[in-house]
């Protein structure tokens, strides 16, 4: 058995061109994951609407769902013969199903509720004495959102951030069903090391499993410290 150690860059170009594929799309969801995550979670948290309990409902739903449930309806649903996925056809002229696009979208929404719900936690820890001060003082909701309760929920939301991006460094059936297995294009980490099991190929395997292992690790790692640092 190799040492991952003194192994690591003994890996395969294509490892690493899935490596570098992986932590582009975890970037990319991570960011949407927060333009999209933390004014839902703001809504769910203030709302008095009773499409709340739905839409919290629906934002939860890829915690308990198998993921190649979730992979085969958005399939289906970015196939270019039913909408939405007949219309961003008939907009490019070229499926979205098997693009990175599609895989960014499908992160995206697995990914949600990984993010959504550290936020939630986050924004309510914030007194609501000092939300109602700044509206006092003539600060609109936005901007009373954007200048106190956003920065002082930072610790819970930069832990829902990180919890999103390790997510997506390991999802495997929903990316596995949208994207396929196209070198360079959607084959991620997780599919890649599947190959090379296939393959019989486990002394890579061994190496490309351990240096996933390695991130995931300081992901959680960093979660955790943050979470202890919000203790009393």
């Amino acid at each position: 058995m190799p040492d991952p150690a003194s192994n690591f860059f003994s890996l395969s170009g294509p490892l690493w061109e899935a490596l570098g594929l992986t932590l582009r799309l975890a970037a990319i969801t991570t960011l949407a994951l927060g333009l999209v995550g933390l004014p839902l979670a703001h809504w769910l948290n203030t709302t008095r609407s009773r499409m709340a309990a739905l839409v919290e409902t629906l934002v939860g739903l890829p915690i308990v769902l198998p993921p190649t449930v979730i992979g085969f309806y958005l399939l289906v649903a970015f196939s270019p013969n039913h909408p939405p996925g007949s219309w961003w056809r008939e907009l490019t002229g070229t499926p979205f199903a098997f693009t990175f696009g599609g895989l960014v979208v499908a992160s995206v929404f697995y990914s949600l509720p990984f993010a959504v719900q550290p936020f939630q936690a986050a924004l309510r820890t914030v007194p609501a004495e000092l939300l109602d001060a700044g509206t006092a003082l003539g600060a609109s909701p936005t901007r009373v959102f954007l200048r106190v309760h956003a920065p002082l929920a930072w610790r819970g939301i930069t832990a829902g951030l990180t919890l999103g991006f390790a997510h997506t460094l390991g999802e495997f059936g929903v990316v596995l069903m949208i994207g396929g297995s196209i070198p360079g294009v959607t084959k991620v980490a997780s599919i890649a090391l599947y190959d090379e099991v296939q393959t019989l190929n486990y002394p890579q395997a061994h190496v490309f499993s351990a240096v996933l292992l390695g991130l995931s690790f300081l992901m959680l790692l960093a979660v955790t410290l943050l979470q202890r640092r919000r203790r009393p």
